[in-house]
């Protein structure tokens, strides 16, 4: 990886699941997701939370596979969606992806659906989940 680009520091030993180190020393590795330090982390994070529509959303996912290999989905519980929480978001597995970074993106999405909650209706929508029977 080129030197002039900053890459995210480790996690404190024992603290994360991100398996980077494995991911530095796998040749051919995808290191895209190293460039996401936490000052752009935090960039992403309030990007994802000021959403404005499910296209900006969908926009977004694939900027985040684009720019850092990060694979995520977004879509309703397969319970009942009676808040915010009922809607899923899973992340393909990723070599240095950081636990608290799975953490933090569903989270700000969640509070751009709250801000936004016709983003939250057309998801359900586009699931058939608020068709009429």
């Amino acid at each position: 990886m080129n030197s002039q680009i900053p890459i995210r520091q480790p996690c404190p030993p024992g603290v994360c699941d991100c398996r980077r180190d494995e991911l530095l020393a796998a040749p051919g590795g995808d290191l895209r997701i190293l460039r996401l330090t936490r000052q752009e982390e935090q960039r992403l994070l309030e990007r994802l939370e000021n959403l404005q529509s499910l296209d900006d959303l969908e926009h977004m996912q694939r900027r985040m596979f684009e720019q850092l290999g990060i694979r995520m989905s977004v879509e309703p519980s397969h319970n009942e969606v009676r808040s915010m929480r009922g809607i899923g978001f899973h992340f393909a597995f990723q070599p240095g992806l950081c636990r608290k970074t799975r953490q933090s993106i569903p989270a700000a999405i969640r509070r751009a659906l709250e801000k936004h909650p016709e983003i939250a209706w057309r998801l359900l929508d586009t699931h058939d989940l608020l068709r009429d029977a």
